[in-house]
């Protein structure tokens, strides 16, 4: 089979592989559509992730597919069923699991591999995060249950307020994600982005105020006019840079929360005022990853289209394009999603 494999920084190959083999509860999922995502590309451009991913490793972790095989013991599915699976699983057993914190498990197992014709669930993940797509949900759209669920979980976490102001820092796709279920919870949501193509996206999802960081000047000072004087109730961060989580916390309001969505690269700081943190009683949050509750929940609001995926889907490609995407999307452009179709490289 073709699949992709990250070497190092800016290193990505297809190469044809050994179709994976399967063992007692594990499931083998031909994979109709894999989708980029900003965590790839970052993983892409720095040739590691501290968690998820160690080189050299099979790539990508945002997926939907076809059974193809299922191994001894797994119950519930069948051949041709399809499917979609999120990308880890908790142990259910440790010290944090015990308490329900499932995304610090001592042993959260992670699954890489969706850039390829074919991937192994492990059991863990077949039992806890493998579900079956609704006939009438496209395996594009199933294939943003794992982003999805994140955000839903940061959204959980910011506990948001119908009428609450809120700063979005960031309109890449997760950003976007954002917007529209703070828009659900009916949030008044000041959207700062770069790209023209995703300022348009963020009006078409309802951002009550819109602007582009590179004219906007003095960002804190904006939302403090927009909101009062006061600053925002929450803001959220979708960049995933040092100097994006201190502006951050400048936009916060006294009594306010940050919301530090974007994970920064391991080893970097981070200069906060602690004078400000303490006497202006700021809660920050910097959530990460998902859990089963939120992957179901995720799949629901797609199949129910309380979430439309196709604002998100920017481009389509091939498995053996995918070097090539990568590369592209480390450069400022207005892409949002690829979707990668593996069947295509045939």
């Amino acid at each position: 089979m073709l699949a992709a494999v990250l070497y190092g920084k800016e290193d990505v190959r297809v190469e044809h592989r050994p179709r994976p083999l399967i063992g007692d509860g594990e499931v083998l999922v031909r994979i109709e559509t894999a989708l980029t995502c900003g965590t790839d590309v970052k993983v892409y451009r720095r040739g590691y992730h501290a968690r998820m991913i160690q080189i050299p490793s099979a790539f990508g972790h945002e997926f939907a597919g076809r059974i193809a095989a299922i191994g001894p013991g797994v119950e519930g599915f069948q051949v041709g069923m399809r499917v979609v699976a999120a990308n880890s699983a908790p142990c259910g057993r440790c010290f944090y699991c015990r308490r329900g914190a499932f995304t610090v498990c001592d042993d959260l197992l992670f699954l890489n591999g969706a850039y390829a014709e074919y991937i192994k669930i492990p059991a863990r993940i077949v039992k806890q995060n493998l579900l079956p797509i609704p006939d009438h949900v496209s395996f594009v759209e199933a294939a943003m249950v794992e982003p999805l669920a994140c955000v839903l979980r940061g959204v959980d976490e910011s506990q948001i307020a119908e009428g609450e102001s809120v700063a979005l820092l960031g309109l890449g796709p997760i950003g976007l994600l954002f917007l529209r279920l703070l828009k659900l919870r009916g949030a008044r949501v000041l959207a700062f982005g770069r790209r023209a193509t995703r300022l348009r996206v963020a009006e078409q999802l309802g951002a009550d105020a819109i602007f582009n960081v590179d004219v906007v000047g003095d960002i804190p000072a904006r939302v403090r006019s927009l909101t009062e004087g006061r600053g925002a109730d929450t803001v959220i961060e979708c960049v995933g840079h040092p100097s994006a989580w201190e502006l951050a916390i400048g936009c916060v309001r006294r009594g306010g929360m940050a919301i530090l969505f974007g994970g920064c690269a391991t080893g970097a700081h981070v200069h906060l005022d602690a004078g400000r943190l303490h006497y202006d009683e700021l809660t920050i949050k910097s959530p990460f990853h998902h859990t089963p509750h939120h992957v179901r929940e995720a799949l629901r609001l797609i199949s129910h289209r309380v979430i439309e995926v196709s604002p998100w889907i920017s481009h389509t490609a091939s498995l053996v394009e995918l070097p090539q995407i990568l590369a592209h999307l480390t450069r400022p452009n207005g892409m949002l999603k690829v979707a990668i179709h593996p069947s295509e490289s045939d």
